[in-house]
């Protein structure tokens, strides 16, 4: 009798069950179980998984106990205080392995939920395979000054280590060979970056101060802060390419700022499930060097330090100079600057053209905009164009956990000399990772910089018809989410069965659908803003003007955030009017694969 007993739960763990063997599966030694009722099948399953759950910390503990007992002697054993609490979390999260069988439909529901016990184990390994690639993560991120990526994925990994069993048995290994325990080798990383991060203020004017960011004595590419404004800390502040700003109350003129550098990150983790569920279960880990007083800035007035130069920034091809002079383009700028210092948005038509004037009536509308310090303007010829950049701005916003962003403008300016486009630059990471690409002919690279400028430019300004009109009408586009899925089967007697999959989902829309839905989501949102980083530019193929761009990008908008990689293909031969042939967005690298390039399709 028991070896068909065996047999039998055997064979369950493989083909599923009927609901009148439940009763083998509640007798088996080899499952753990966990039974609900309720009026809907959604209320008896979560009854069921709380039921499963509660056994599985049972049998957790008891192991635990176990263990600790056979090594009580010798102490190498540590059990950590956090692990009790956040047992449940790997099932809200992780438990992927479990099956379910309806009993009983609704109205009266009554749902099954089981696990084998060799499958427990799974669970914890898939955490701690998740807790060394936050960690490689931030290694790489510290390398390239992105100290907010940093310090959330530090986090982030520390939070995870706190949930298991044994924190102190897992360890980094670093380029020399020498093993660190993650436990105590996190936070010193974590303390050491702040340690390492300088903030100055450089300049007030009106209760608005201009800082400055550096990290080991470079400025950073990006970090978040908060700061206390004399009642309240503030919303996170984002600071790019080491600037970044305070807004105080009117009179308020403290001889000393303090600020917090964001590291916890709760706004954003929603992204990943299992890193939520953990954070609202293991206590927070405060961090005393977080927390930096900078000495307050004095009153400036904005001085003008603009100037034409003949090499365009950050490549070195040599560029040629205006042909009538840079003044009459400085003084544009200008008289766009002043009247944003002033919130008097009202500047003469005469500087823009019809599209450059519509760009500028969004652009001010896009938050609250203000000039960041003193601008140095640097000017230079683009073909029949001229381009300024050294215009940084910042855009606060009522709504949303993040609320303000720096960006570097760029001008474009006609044949006639007027404004004929504004776009929020792309970042120095972003913009080096392209022109400094000699693989590709120098008009090219400046293309693609101008067009992903531009892209995510109107991203943020919300400009649907320019976005269908550099989408070509067959292009292939796919958007991708991650969710929880209960995928449903039947075993070969019948019985309904769902697994529940923490997926990946990749839509295939046309251009029509994806603008629709892009359209609702602009309406619903306050802001939409991208930042792109780490980019790799591919040609495929031979003969036509064909590149493919795969880059980094950091969404935000007023109630939602991620990280992910875009890949897009685009058709340059002519290159004012480039054209998307192919966009794939993921939430990330794909074990087998990577990122998705011209090779996938």
């Amino acid at each position: 009798m028991t070896r068909f007993l065996f047999l039998i739960s055997l064979c369950l763990s493989v083909m599923g069950i009927q609901a009148q063997d439940w009763e083998t599966v509640k007798s088996s030694k080899l499952f753990l179980y966990g039974e609900g009722y309720g009026a809907s099948l959604d209320e008896a399953d979560r009854q069921a998984l709380s039921d499963l759950i509660s056994k599985i910390s049972v049998n957790i503990s008891s192991v635990t106990q176990q263990k600790e007992g056979e090594t009580s002697r010798n102490g190498k054993i540590e059990t950590n205080s956090d692990f009790s609490s956040s047992i449940q979390t790997y099932s809200q999260a992780t438990l992927t392995n479990t099956e379910r069988v309806v009993l009983h439909n609704e109205p009266d529901a009554h749902v099954g939920r089981w696990i084998r016990k060799s499958e427990i184990q799974k669970i914890f390994e898939s955490r701690k395979q998740k807790i060394t690639e936050l960690v490689g993560n931030a290694v790489k991120a510290e390398q390239n000054m992105k100290i907010d990526d940093a310090l959330r994925n530090y986090y982030w990994a520390l939070t995870l280590l706190r949930s298991l069993q044994y924190p102190n048995e897992m360890a980094y290994t670093d380029d020399n060979g020498s093993k660190h325990v993650m436990a105590v080798w996190i936070p010193e990383q974590m303390n050491r970056i702040f340690d390492n991060i300088k903030a100055t203020a450089e300049k007030s004017d009106d209760g608005e101060t201009e800082l400055r960011f550096t990290y080991n004595r470079q400025p950073v590419a990006s970090v978040d802060y908060s700061y206390f404004d004399g009642r309240d800390w503030s919303s996170i502040y984002s600071a790019k390419d080491g600037v970044g700003v305070i807004e105080l109350p009117e009179g308020l003129k403290p001889k000393q700022y303090q600020i917090k550098y964001e590291f916890e990150y709760r706004g954003q983790a929603h992204i990943d499930k299992e890193i939520e569920s953990v954070m609202n279960t293991v206590r927070s880990m405060p961090m005393k060097k977080a927390y930096a007083s900078i000495k307050a800035a004095k009153e400036n007035e904005a001085t003008d330090e603009s100037v034409c130069i003949a090499q365009q920034p950050q490549t070195n091809a040599m560029l040629e100079l205006p042909e009538e002079g840079c003044q009459k383009y400085l003084d544009a700028i200008q008289n766009v600057a002043s009247s944003i210092r002033r919130k008097n948005y009202d500047v003469s038509d005469e500087l823009f053209t019809e599209e450059g004037k519509s760009i500028y009536n969004k652009l001010i509308k896009y938050g609250s905009a203000q000039i960041v310090g003193t601008p140095g303007i640097k000017v230079y010829q683009d073909g029949d164009n001229v381009v300024a950049r050294g215009l940084q701005m910042a855009f606060s916003f009522k709504n949303g956990l993040r609320k303000s962003f720096v960006e570097d403008m760029v001008f474009t300016f006609d044949k006639d000399g007027k404004i004929s486009n504004i776009a929020f630059g792309l970042g120095k990471t972003a913009e080096e990772g392209i022109l400094s690409n000699p693989n590709w002919p120098e008009t090219a690279r400046k293309t693609i910089v101008s067009f992903m400028e531009n892209y995510k430019t109107a991203y943020s300004l919300k400009r649907l018809g320019y976005i269908r009109d550099i989408f070509d009408d067959n292009a292939i586009i796919i958007t991708g989410r991650v969710s929880k899925q209960s995928t449903m089967y039947k075993s070969r007697e019948g019985a309904a069965h769902i697994t529940n999959n923490d997926i990946i989902t990749y839509n295939r829309q046309t251009k029509d659908e994806y603008l629709n839905n892009l359209a609702r989501c602009f309406a619903s949102n306050e802001f939409v803003n991208i930042r792109f980083t780490d980019t790799d530019v591919m040609k495929p193929g031979k003969g036509k003007e064909m590149y493919a761009i795969q880059i980094a990008q950091d969404y935000y908008s007023s109630n939602y955030g991620d990280h992910g990689y875009l890949f897009l293909e685009i058709d340059i031969n002519n290159p004012q009017r480039p054209l998307i042939i192919l966009r794939t967005w993921q939430p990330k690298k794909d074990p087998n694969f990577g990122i998705y390039g011209p090779s996938d399709f």
